[in-house]
């Protein structure tokens, strides 16, 4: 079941709201950028992401394809969301930062089904062969 949850960066200056389903499960990847950041990911669809202030004060960053916008606030440098419009995979989608939900629960994080992808392989459907260290 979906619910609206807040976000953004540290220093505050990058506010979004998301409508997410937890329990549809997250991803964690270990490409370089994934692996650096430890992101945690949850993939949100347009009508379901909100930026609510902060635009001037993002930054973006593409490396390899480019097939993703990596969004981080120029203030604090937190990476709290990104996008893509990868149409092979259903169009645009936001990719928002579990770790950067000010109102998720550590109970609600707990119980969220993670998934391993192997992106430093472009092998997005399987796991990489060790996953605990993501």
């Amino acid at each position: 079941m979906k619910k609206t949850y807040t976000g953004g960066c540290h220093c505050g200056a990058v506010r979004y709201e998301a409508d997410i389903d937890l329990s549809a499960g997250s991803f964690r990847c270990n490409c370089s950028i994934c692996s650096k950041l430890r992101n945690w990911i949850v993939s949100v669809k347009p009508g379901d992401f909100r930026l609510l202030q902060g635009e001037g004060e993002l930054r973006d960053y593409q490396f390899g394809g480019k097939r993703i916008h990596h969004q981080f606030c120029r203030n604090c440098g937190v990476h709290s969301f990104g996008w893509s419009e990868a149409h092979e995979d259903g169009g645009r989608f936001y990719a928002v930062n579990l770790s950067c939900l000010d109102d998720a629960t550590a109970e609600e994080l707990a119980r969220v089904p993670i998934t391993y992808v192997d992106g430093r392989n472009d092998n997005w459907s399987a796991p990489p062969s060790e996953t605990r260290y993501l």
